[in-house]
């Protein structure tokens, strides 16, 4: 792995867990002696990342972390209802006892994640549920497109969102394990939608208030 891809895949890892909240200004200088390359360097990881829209880059103001709008972050989760719910079909023929095994041991991980109090770890596995899900289908282009939605989902929620937003009240994923072992393809849909529908109910489009960044402890503990 190139040290590009290195820097990227922490500022990736830092912003959709919720290290770095969005409208975090990233100022080229700061991250350069963090991570010890050039601004340059810096510029292309950025610039990377304004293309996925997880950053925002504005002439004279520089780099921050994307604070979706109302309207954005609307359209997101919209999309996810119109499309998640249409993969069941493709997922339920791809289902076996492996593939169950695996998403409940991610749905114990989200079950540790909200006794620990711990909602950065549960809204990063709430993501992870959703897009290795989309995987099980055979249509790669739409999973990675649900992906993508996921990560823009997380910021929504980061910048919006409530304990609510991925906790049980949205309904427990073990849930849907359950009607897929079942080959219960209809349900599935249907608990899907309202799944993602009680998410979108649950965010408070009114922003919160960042705390100031220690960019050298944030990238050490990564390490």
């Amino acid at each position: 792995m190139s040290n590009d891809e290195k820097i990227y895949q922490k500022m990736l890892k830092a912003i959709v867990e919720h290290q770095l909240p969005p409208g975090e200004r990233l100022p080229e200088d700061k991250l350069s002696e963090v991570f010890g390359v050039s601004r340059t360097g810096i510029r292309k990881v950025l610039q990377r990342l304004a293309l996925e829209r997880f950053v925002v880059i504005q002439p004279n103001k520089g780099a921050q972390v994307n604070r979706p709008s109302r309207q954005e972050a609307e359209e997101v989760l919209d999309s996810r209802i119109l499309l998640e719910p249409l993969l069941m079909q493709e997922v339920s023929e791809n289902w076996n006892l492996k593939v169950s095994k695996h998403f409940r041991d991610i749905v114990a991980q989200e079950k540790q994640a909200e006794r620990d109090n711990n909602l950065t770890r549960s809204i990063q596995l709430t993501a992870q549920f959703h897009y290795e899900l989309a995987r099980i289908g055979n249509n790669r282009v739409l999973a990675e497109f649900i992906e993508q939605l996921c990560y823009r989902s997380s910021l929504v929620i980061a910048a919006y969102g409530t304990r609510e937003s991925v906790s049980c009240d949205c309904g427990d994923h073990i849930e849907l394990i359950d009607l897929l072992d079942q080959r219960k393809v209809a349900q599935a849909q249907q608990w899907m939608r309202h799944h993602l529908q009680h998410i979108k109910q649950s965010i408070s489009l009114t922003g919160k208030q960042e705390a100031q960044i220690d960019f050298n402890s944030l990238f050490a503990q990564m390490d």
